[in-house]
């Protein structure tokens, strides 16, 4: 790695630079840029929690103005000092592009624009991916913790399950600020009432980090149907009832789809994303769906990659975690991740040859031996893809049954039986989540239940290593007319710590399509694709690999009432008698992607 010694600045302050958007309405940013003469690249950041801290001196925009850079940081429209309604995600196609414009032709700009920012400030930079073309300014982009597809992982997950933990709180949490501009103080006391403990402050440390949105009680976790939320925050979010009613994928969806705009994205992109973010696919299928299908030389050859072994909320302005939950990965978990975001910069918009893109474009973090390696692409072209089938004689049922994982396909076994009462969900615990608890937890709690199938390899004589995509395909049917089945992969310490790699879930309606839904027949088999997502893990001699299938993750997913109505329309769940079969011509397994030694 080559790196070279860069320039230093003082800094200047510039409050409340207006823009004009392209219908009239005016947003305001925050610049911090150096204190000297001439012109510079702009890195450009556009937030809805407030651009009111960016002039930190030991933030990430202090940093970057301090080494050459014009850092702008915009209030999205209808946001703290930002004119106009706000509208979640789409406002933010038409205004990104507007802002990178207008930030190439400030007083300061040379007319090189980057962008940069996590979470929603990663959105906004995908959103300025999804307009065709995109700004002609904006030589280079650096999305983090960000979601590519709004459908698949922002609103709802793959498998077109809500994302029912956050979706209420996070609509809250934004809120609160709408309500604030409108003087409404009545109805930010009333929003008291849906959250844990009746009360805010937001942000929140629980014993996991940083969580950012106070979650709901369980009563209103709970609370049916799902589309009074729609009149509950009419005034406090009015796009939600919107989101509720465009459960099925499409064309609503489309728009905010970086990965069907990908033939049109244009520029270099770093992705940054971890294992158990709520949004990890967001990096991960971004950067494989434009490196193939983008028109521009540039955009393919210039995608990159990193995921860590973090949760979502991965700090700047101090060298990232080491890990999220109960297992600290060590002190190799720890990257700057501003002083990758400078290089990658430098090379993009100052043109310094610092060697950022002669290196491998993957860089991930594998864990269980808790090392970084680099790929020559995503997923790994080396990988093999093992089917590891489910087996049982006498039933899965919790702990206390006989299943089993192996190479070995099933032959004439009998199927695994269990009652899945959305009155009685089993409980999310830890994995991929925001407002509850977050990432790695012993999942041995939730396997005690008769309801969660649990099949365990034997302890493995050597290192093994799985490393890319990980789907499960499951021969099952249900007495239900609509109903989920889950799955979690789990590395099992000798100690009998169930570490949580992964989980996803599949909505029945969806099997077959995420945008045409259809019912199911009762009692009939059929087979579901459960898409966890991705990861790389070492299980070690010793550990075992386990796979838990069930049909609730709650309040992760919201519950399938078993019913086939709409979604949001239900006010009554009932009990669903669900089978899976593992034999002759229904054999269920995990597809894992192991890497050679």
């Amino acid at each position: 790695m080559i790196v070279q010694a860069r320039k230093e600045y003082k800094v200047i302050v510039e409050k409340n630079v207006p823009m004009k958007t392209r219908d009239g309405a005016t947003l305001f940013a925050d610049v911090l840029r150096p204190d000297a003469a001439g012109r510079f690249p702009v890195l450009l950041s556009r937030t809805p929690y407030g651009k009111r801290g960016m002039d930190d001196p030991n933030g990430p925009h202090a940093l970057f103005a301090r080494y050459g850079y014009v850092a702008v940081m915009q209030d999205c429209r209808g946001r703290f000092e930002s004119e106009g309604d706000y509208d979640t995600i789409f406002q933010e196609i038409p205004d990104g592009y507007d802002a990178v414009e207008w930030a190439a032709r400030l007083p300061w700009a040379n007319g090189r624009v980057g962008t940069t920012g996590q979470s929603y400030l990663g959105l906004t930079q995908y959103m300025i991916a999804c307009n065709d073309p995109m700004p002609p300014s904006l030589q280079a982009q650096a999305p983090v913790s960000a979601s590519s597809d709004y459908h698949a992982s922002w609103i709802y997950h793959t498998g077109g399950v809500s994302l029912w933990g956050w979706m209420v709180p996070y609509a809250i949490f934004k809120g609160l600020n709408t309500l604030k501009r409108q003087q409404r103080q009545d109805l930010m006391e009333k929003m008291k009432e849906y959250v844990e403990g009746n009360e805010f402050p937001i942000p929140r440390r629980t014993r996991f980090g940083l969580n950012a949105f106070t979650p709901l009680s369980d009563k209103w976790y709970r609370h049916l149907p799902i589309k009074d939320w729609g009149e509950l925050l009419k005034e406090t979010a009015p796009y939600f009832a919107e989101h509720i009613k465009q459960a099925d994928d499409g064309e609503y969806w489309y728009r905010a789809n970086v990965n069907r705009h990908a033939a049109s994205v244009s520029v270099p992109m770093l992705h940054v994303t971890s294992w158990y973010d709520i949004f990890a696919e967001g990096g991960m299928n971004a950067y494989q769906s434009i490196k193939a299908n983008s028109n521009f030389t540039k955009a393919r050859s210039g995608q990159r990659l990193i995921i860590g072994p973090w949760g979502h909320l991965l700090p700047y302005h101090i060298p990232s975690s080491r890990g999220t939950g109960d297992i600290d990965f060590g002190a190799n978990a720890l990257i700057d991740l501003n002083q990758t975001l400078l290089r990658w910069f430098d090379y993009w918009l100052k043109d310094i040859q610092n060697g950022m893109m002669d290196e491998p474009p993957v860089s991930i973090f594998t864990l269980g031996e808790n090392r970084w390696q680099t790929l020559p692409d995503w997923p790994p072209p080396h990988l093999r893809q093992v089917r590891y089938f489910l087996h049982s004689q006498q039933g899965a049922n919790s702990l206390r049954g006989d299943g089993t994982l192996s190479t070995v396909p099933p032959s004439g076994e009998r199927a695994d039986t269990y009652v899945y009462n959305p009155d009685d969900p089993v409980p999310s615990l830890g994995g991929n989540n925001l407002t509850i608890d977050i990432g790695v937890q012993d999942q041995r709690p939730v396997e005690e239940r008769n309801d969660v199938l649990v099949y365990t390899s034997d302890p493995l004589e050597q290192p093994l290593e799985i490393t890319g995509p990980v789907s499960v395909a499951l021969w099952a049917s249900s007495s239900a007319v609509d109903t989920d089945f889950t799955a979690k992969l789990i590395d099992v310490h000798p100690d009998g710590y169930a570490q949580n790699l992964l989980d996803g879930i599949q909505r029945a309606r969806y099997r077959e399509s995420a945008s045409t839904p259809k019912l199911m027949e009762a009692g009939k088999p059929y087979l579901f694709t459960i898409d966890l997502w991705a990861t790389s893990n070492v299980f070690l001699p010793g550990h075992r690999i386990r796979l838990e299938i069930s049909s609730s993750n709650f309040p992760r997913f919201d519950r399938n009432l078993n019913t086939g109505e709409p979604f949001g329309e239900g006010t009554k769940g009932a009990p669903a008698q669900q089978t899976v079969f593992h034999q002759d011509g229904k054999a269920s397994y995990v597809l894992l992607p192991l890497i050679p030694r």
